[in-house]
């Protein structure tokens, strides 16, 4: 064996004791929060695979849409017959579609309110707050009221929160959070967003 082989399988056997380490170590049983969020493609994506994992178990699922609601989503068509699969929707579209702050905010409190009873709910096993950061910036939510709902959960409730920009309390609340990076998106070179890849 070469040095550079037998360095190697040494480094591979420090890995997969740090690793047999942290599994040995990780012996808490709870929900999470989980937050998907930066400026790269596949927040909401993810979030949606999670969804199709837990539905895969059995698993009472709720997801709350604060602005793609309108979009045709290819995830939601093919899992919505589900039964244990909830969708609420906030039906405005994008805010800059409806130049009308009052009907978004009216808009975004009635899907929270049915953000909020999914988040009571102890059968809910995940609840995904799709695209909610942009609700907290614009200022159509406040972040006590999400904080006090989060807090408050049952607690083997998993959230899920997509969005760009997550508030600071959020992510410091969060178990898990992934930045999504840009390199390059197709988007900026002129490609439109295709359907069964991007919606």
């Amino acid at each position: 064996m070469s040095d550079r082989d037998t360095r190697h399988k040494a480094s591979m056997e420090k890995l997969k004791a740090r690793v047999e380490e942290k599994v040995a170590g990780a012996n808490e049983q709870r929900g999470l929060i989980i937050i998907n969020t930066g400026n790269g493609k596949g927040k909401t994506t993810a979030a949606w695979g999670t969804v199709t994992r837990a539905l895969g178990y059995g698993y009472k699922v709720g997801v709350v849409q604060f602005i793609k609601g309108l979009w045709e989503c290819g995830e939601r068509n093919r899992l919505e017959e589900d039964a244990n699969l909830e969708v609420a929707i906030m039906a405005t579209g994008f805010t800059w579609d409806t130049q009308n702050r009052q009907a978004d905010t009216d808009a975004c409190h009635a899907v929270w309110k049915e953000a909020e009873r999914m988040l009571a709910d102890p059968e809910t096993y995940l609840v995904v707050l799709d695209e909610i950061t942009y609700m907290l910036k614009f200022g159509y939510l406040e972040i006590d009221a999400v904080k006090r709902a989060l807090e408050n959960r049952p607690q083997e409730q998993t959230v899920i929160i997509t969005g760009r920009n997550a508030h600071r309390e959020l992510v410091a609340m969060a178990d898990t959070v992934t930045e999504m990076q840009e390199v390059r998106h197709a988007f900026n070179n002129g490609l439109q967003a295709r359907r069964g890849i991007d919606f």
